[in-house]
């Protein structure tokens, strides 16, 4: 079955989203309930509040959808919806929700990871050409994955404890900055310079994997000596520093990945793809391999939205990948490592 329509549902974190997605690559409608003043109050999203937004705003969420495409269920041809990974308790507002619609008006149900929408929302960019490498870059993932073909996801690298953007917010609330941090962090640091060199971890070992637990470390012993001796550091500074540690491991696995896993095309994909810092870096980087095209998610497509789980429904429709109403939320979901393919 190849969907012309599809109605999509995203609920994994703290954004309701219901989209409607024409032919997997042209967006009809792309409704995003936000709900980040509710959590700015506690510095990072509380699951419990986000399920209880997520009921609110979902069948508002649906209805505005469909309005702006002006489509009805009869013109749906498929339901595709994230069950995992994320917040299990905002996972099952979203999957109950298109599970509901699915029973109701017999539409098929295409159940979608959450990483595969964000790499696939480049798809409204350009065609992506196989093999193809995404860098993804969020507030709960950080990961390189290896598409040897269209639908096949595997990952060669991975955080081993926190993602960039969690880090971005844990550095974000040392200097006073509100949930969520990185944008602020970002535009600090393109006013400051790299005067405390914090170390790059994990950045010259045999592996594409990341990890940001020491530097996050560094940063705080950093800020928390500085009081103890009443110093008064610069926090354009101490944004610029952090970010560019983060920044050179990103960029340098990234492109050494590209070293042994030659591909046509690289994508930027994640809710810190939107950062500037990086985005600039990578360019700089990639425009040094003639081989390897960048492909940027647009920013406004960077954060969760259904969109892009319309994008990927499109594509996992394809490989015939279909649910019943017993789908369930998984909140440990992730792609499978390549090395254990080989």
């Amino acid at each position: 079955m190849q969907p012309h329509i599809i109605i999509s549902f995203e609920s994994s974190c703290d954004e309701t989203s219901v989209a409607i997605i024409e032919d997997g690559e042209k967006i009809l409608s792309n409704v995003v309930a936000t709900q980040i003043n509710s959590h700015k109050r506690f510095g990072g999203v509380v699951p419990e509040v986000a399920s209880r937004h997520h009921i609110e705003q979902i069948t508002i969420c649906v209805e505005d959808a469909m309005k702006q495409a002006d489509v009805s269920y009869d013109d749906i041809d498929a339901i595709a919806v994230t069950y995992g990974p994320g917040l299990v308790g905002a996972l099952l507002i979203g999957v109950t929700a298109a599970k509901t619609i699915a029973w109701a008006h017999n539409i098929p149900l295409i159940p979608v990871n959450h990483i595969a929408g964000h790499i696939l929302a480049s798809r409204f960019v350009t065609k992506i050409n196989y093999p193809a490498l995404a860098l993804v870059v969020s507030g709960g993932h950080t990961e390189l994955v290896l598409m040897k073909e269209e639908g096949d996801f595997k990952i060669i690298g991975e955080t081993r404890d926190d993602a960039a953007g969690e880090a971005y917010d844990k550095v974000g609330r040392v200097l006073g900055i509100n949930y969520p941090a990185g944008p602020k962090v970002d535009a600090m640091a393109a006013e400051g310079k790299d005067t405390f060199n914090f170390p790059r971890a994990m950045e010259k070992e045999d592996n594409f994997d990341f990890s940001f637990s020491g530097l996050k470390s560094a940063f705080l012993n950093t800020t928390h000596h500085a009081d103890q001796i009443h110093e008064e550091l610069d926090k354009n500074d101490l944004a610029a520093s952090f970010q560019s540690a983060v920044v050179d491991v990103l960029v340098d696995k990234t492109t050494r990945a590209l070293q042994e896993y030659p591909v046509s095309q690289l994508i930027l994909a994640g809710g810190v793809a939107a950062n500037k810092g990086l985005r600039g870096a990578l360019e700089e980087a990639i425009d040094k391999i003639d081989t390897t095209e960048l492909i940027k998610v647009p920013n406004k497509l960077c954060g969760d939205n259904a969109a892009m789980i319309g994008a990927a429904g499109y594509v996992m429709a394809k490989k015939n990948v279909f649910a019943g109403v017993d789908l369930n939320a998984d909140p440990s979901l992730e792609f499978d490592l390549l090395e254990d393919e080989e």
